[in-house]
């Protein structure tokens, strides 16, 4: 139990740590290379100028970094090497048990986390390098979908063909068989997720309640025993709270896709790895969990809706986040509450897991 527990907790801590010394290097190399948008401020999905966001954001996005996500992903990759190293060369019954790269729970998480990390990183670096107005720079929305359901169709087969999952669990009820049909449902909920990091909108706000979340998952994980998932789950958490450190008001660097990206990618895979593989609810709790992500996904796919279906806006602003800074909210006031309540629906979550 005790190996366990400093199994989850040392990754944790080591990803914390390099992040804070990846940190100031990026950090440096950013600024040097004036790794920013050229031009702030930004179109809605109709192609008409975001008149609200870009009179509150217009300023903001100019003269800060983007591609912070770096610290998250980076941190996490070289805790992976340094202890499956560590491991290879210096094998003891210790060394051996801390290594959490195995092929049952952490590989096809790793997998999603670098995929999604390299082609947001392409995203960003295109972005910075062309971005003279609001159309131009990065990587399409088609072309980013285009990879986000390539991937969660190989992993959604993976699950399918190679681990046998074809059921969801549902708490108080029991498993709901689902065939194949659980390729795309796997499909359809990594784009949800996928589509909630827009949340990466106000400074610090994501980096808050993808905490939140990847402690979440880490705890039901570890309830599990599933040992390896809970230390890779709990080492992103250290990676983010590291990226976090920087990103608090006012921000040294954006997360933007190169973070959101891969974050997304790995929790689908989180998530479904701790349903009915894991012999829990990991899907169920989902919308508790991650509450904030799937309502913030939830307000931009509406208000997307809302102008097509009726030729008006539903909100003010979407997404969510965005709607209670029209309403007068400072950045800082929703960050806040942000971190408040995703840690109170990450309890909540973890105890309807546990308890369901």
């Amino acid at each position: 139990m005790v190996i366990d527990i400093v199994k989850v907790i040392l990754p944790a801590s080591l990803a914390f740590i390099f992040g804070i010394g990846i940190a100031p290097i990026l950090s440096h190399y950013l600024y040097t290379f004036k790794a920013w948008k050229k031009k702030g401020g930004k179109r809605a999905f109709d192609g008409k100028e975001a008149v609200i966001f870009n009179s509150l954001h217009e300023e903001k996005e100019v003269g800060t970094p983007r591609m912070g996500g770096i610290v998250i992903w980076g941190s996490v990759a070289l805790t992976v090497i340094f202890l499956w190293f560590l491991g290879l060369f210096a094998p003891t019954e210790t060394t051996l048990k801390l290594d959490f790269l195995s092929r049952s729970q952490t590989w096809l998480p790793f997998f999603g986390l670098m995929v999604g990390a390299i082609v947001g990183f392409l995203d960003d670096y295109l972005e910075i390098r062309g971005s003279t107005d609001y159309q131009a720079g990065g990587l399409s929305l088609t072309k980013r979908l285009a990879v986000v359901f390539a991937t969660a169709l190989f992993v959604g087969w993976w699950f399918y063909e190679k681990l046998d999952v074809s059921t969801i669990s549902v708490p108080f009820f029991g498993d709901l068989f689902l065939g194949w049909l659980i390729v795309p449902f796997f499909v359809f909920l990594t784009l949800v997720l996928y589509t909630s990091g827009v949340i990466d909108g106000i400074d610090g706000l994501s980096g808050g309640v993808f905490a939140s979340v990847f402690a979440g998952y880490a705890a039901i994980a570890f309830y599990q025993q599933q040992i390896d998932l809970a230390a890779f789950s709990a080492t992103i958490l250290g990676g983010i709270l590291a990226f976090l450190w920087f990103n608090i008001p006012p921000a040294r660097f954006y997360m933007t896709e190169t973070g959101t990206m891969g974050l997304t990618l790995a929790l689908a895979i989180i998530v479904f790895m701790t349903d009915s593989l894991g012999g829990g609810h990991g899907i169920a709790v989902l919308p508790i969990i991650g509450f904030l992500l799937v309502v913030t996904a939830l307000s931009s796919v509406l208000q997307i809706f809302w102008k097509k279906a009726f030729k008006r806006k539903l909100l003010p602003m979407a997404p969510l986040h965005h709607y209670f800074e029209s309403i007068g909210w400072p950045g800082y006031k929703v960050t806040m509450r942000y971190w408040i309540l995703g840690i109170m629906f990450a309890f909540f979550g973890v105890l309807v897991a546990l308890v369901g």
